[in-house]
């Protein structure tokens, strides 16, 4: 076990490198480019929560997931951009010492959230189309509420496996994080005296919750496809290998990259540079939360139906607000 040293650390900030060998006259451009990425992560899963909450029609079990993920990814990227924002914006890359483990702890918190989302996103896939007729008792959205609040609950207690030893460890090799914000990987290698407790602890936590879920979708995904083929209609079977295509791609971009980045140290002729690894990193973090509201919700029908009518009536609205300014006043 790694060697705790109580109270004492020679590292009271650290310093988020970011983006290493990004010029300085770059820096502005690449906050603008962060500071989209942010809005526009944001205003687009906020607005599926939005129109959940107003929609009572929307209270199904397939779009309590998508709220779920919504709000994931808006935690995730609340947690994560800011400070990359504020480094190359205002060359601001200092971080606290305890705000730099809280970051750590959200970061994977949020991550091992989102693979336990696909997971309950995989079983509920598998559930409609195995079981069609059974599904309506199978998964209600009661049930689904459950299975949610349950992984909102969970999904903390794989962060929390080396939080108390990282916050407790000596820091003194280095205050430089090179990495777009505080992971247990980067903390790690800033470490002083023994790391193999830390280091096998979170691999173990990260492969258990990156490959268990994964195990699953795998399974629920090769059930689904083989159900497909033996549909007789032509136009249900093309939906459905649409939807799964689609989801595929995106749980795709979600596991593999963090099983090579999890793994570079660990398994012999896979050797990541920094740069590729922070790269990698970014791509698979922020890259699914922009497009998740767009590939999972806002391209249904249902979803589309919605905002179509909910466009009518603001125009309806601005058409009899400009009738009634243009109305002359009677004196």
């Amino acid at each position: 076990m790694a060697q705790v040293e109580e109270n004492y650390t020679e590292v009271s900030t650290f310093i988020i490198v970011g983006f290493p060998g990004l010029q300085l006259e770059y820096f502005h451009m690449m906050a603008w480019f962060l500071f989209i990425l942010y809005v526009t992560t944001v205003v687009g899963n906020l607005v599926l929560v939005v129109i959940f909450a107003l929609e009572h029609s929307l209270q199904k079990p397939m779009y309590i997931i998508m709220v779920s993920l919504a709000l994931s990814d808006i935690g995730f990227t609340t947690v994560a951009l800011p400070k990359l924002i504020a480094r190359y914006w205002w060359n601001d890359a200092s971080i606290g010492f305890y705000t730099c483990h809280f970051q750590r702890h959200m970061i994977h918190y949020f991550g091992s959230l989102n693979s336990l989302i696909m997971l309950t996103m995989a079983v509920d896939r598998y559930l409609a189309v195995i079981f069609p007729l059974r599904y309506p008792m199978l998964m209600s959205a009661p049930t689904m509420t459950i299975l949610t609040v349950f992984s909102w609950l969970v999904a903390h207690v794989f962060p929390s496996t080396t939080s108390y030893v990282l916050t407790q460890i000596s820091f003194c090799r280095s205050d430089q994080i090179i990495q777009a914000f505080c992971d247990t990987i980067s903390l790690t290698a800033l470490a002083c005296g023994d790391k193999s407790y830390i280091s096998s602890a979170s691999y173990i936590s990260a492969m258990f919750i990156l490959l268990v879920p994964l195990g699953f979708v795998i399974y629920s995904y090769f059930c689904i496809i083989i159900s497909v083929f033996h549909m007789t209609s032509g136009q249900g079977r093309r939906k459905t290998l649409s939807t799964c295509a689609t989801q595929g791609c995106i749980i795709s971009i979600y596991y593999v990259p963090r099983f090579f980045v999890y793994s570079s140290s660990k398994i012999p002729n896979i050797n990541m540079t920094p740069g590729s690894q922070i790269a990698t990193t970014f791509f698979y973090s922020f890259f699914p939360p922009v497009i998740n509201p767009f590939v999972y919700c806002l391209r249904t029908k249902e979803i589309q139906a919605i905002l179509s009518r909910w466009v009518q009536r603001l125009q309806v609205f601005q058409r009899k607000s400009n009738k009634t300014a243009t109305v002359p006043k009677v004196t």
